[in-house]
């Protein structure tokens, strides 16, 4: 047996920060060795909202960077982006023919978002779950890593592939494979610096609410100096009547390589003036040989760029196949 497929990536839409770091790639990162690894940056999803063409290729191209900065190694990995693989876009249309539109207005994140776009919503929105299907069904994905809030995404995958398998193929044929969430592990779900209740987003209108990967020590210093609080003396875990507490305490585990028990007890009688600057240094060197990699890599553009077309050869090479497979079960004539 080979080792299981694994298939996940983040949208080019500014920079990545703590959370995405320590939510997800860090995550990728551990367990590479383990996996065959497929990692993309996904610029289609990224235009299912207003977004910046003039800085869309660029911001592809940092995270494409921050990737190998972060730790993914070509030796496990394929790191590609996502719109260079033309069977992403074609898979989607004709998973879209076959899912019916009812399944798609009751996606949680689909209605959230639209509330915020009003009558801008567009329909790629509304039919970003079937392209990061297709995305996950291209590669033979065993496993996609995943957070609670995207469980359901995969849940539509996997209707849409049994669908298709139920109507073009058969139980001995399956056209498709049936993936499996990746569950994150707890203690890695990172908040925002501005409301302990909500996650840190890209999306926040507040620069002062996330702690970018290549924010620089200023910054840092002055988005924890910043960052909202409690009155209370002492520190603790686990108060649900201090979220900030408890998200700034889980930061500083983390990124410290401490226990939570021994945080526990080193910050139990602290007071924010003497916690927060012991956080601010904390942060400012776990990111350091992140940002000198990035540094490293955005220098050689050469490298960056056979990076991504050696990942595209590799990316197509599984993709095409899989796409062909599709269009016969449906009963497209394949180009000789």
């Amino acid at each position: 047996m080979g080792k299981q497929r694994v298939l996940s990536g983040v949208q080019p839409t500014g920079n990545l920060h703590l959370g995405n770091y320590l939510g997800a790639i860090r995550n990728w990162v551990e367990g590479q060795s383990q996996y065959e690894n497929f990692f993309c940056v996904v610029d289609l999803h990224a235009i299912t909202v207003p977004h910046n063409p003039a800085t869309l290729a660029a911001d592809t191209y940092k995270i494409a960077a921050l990737y190998l900065a972060c730790g993914i190694d070509l030796q496990y990995s394929t790191i590609f982006v996502q719109s260079h693989v033309s069977a992403h876009s074609e898979l989607t249309w004709l998973l879209n023919c076959i899912t019916p539109l009812n399944w798609l207005e009751r996606m949680i994140q689909f209605k959230e978002k639209a509330v915020k776009q009003g009558e801008n919503v567009s329909t790629g929105l509304l039919d970003y779950p079937v392209l990061m299907a297709a995305d996950i069904l291209l590669y033979d994905a065993d496993l996609v890593p995943v957070g609670e809030d995207q469980k359901q995404h995969i849940e539509l995958t996997r209707d849409i592939v049994i669908r298709l398998n139920d109507q073009f193929g058969s139980p001995k044929k399956p056209v498709l494979k049936l993936p499996e969430p990746l569950i994150r592990k707890e203690g890695a779900r990172v908040m925002s610096l501005t409301d302990g209740t909500k996650k840190m987003s890209k999306s926040d209108p507040s620069e002062l609410s996330r702690i970018n990967l290549l924010d620089s020590p200023d910054e840092i210093q002055k988005k924890i100096k910043r960052c909202k609080t409690d009155p209370i003396k002492g520190l603790e875990f686990d108060n649900p009547e201090r979220p900030e507490c408890n998200n700034l305490l889980t930061l500083y585990t983390i990124l410290s390589g401490k226990t939570k028990e021994v945080v526990a007890a080193e910050c139990q009688d602290m007071g924010w003036g003497q916690f927060k600057p012991l956080l601010t240094e904390t942060v400012i060197e776990s990111l350091k040989p992140i940002q000198q990699k990035y540094d490293e890599v955005m220098a050689d553009k050469s490298y960056l760029e056979s990076v991504l077309r050696e990942g595209r050869q590799q990316a197509e090479a599984i993709a095409n196949p899989i796409l062909s497979k599709v269009k016969t079960a449906l009963g497209y004539s394949i180009p000789l």
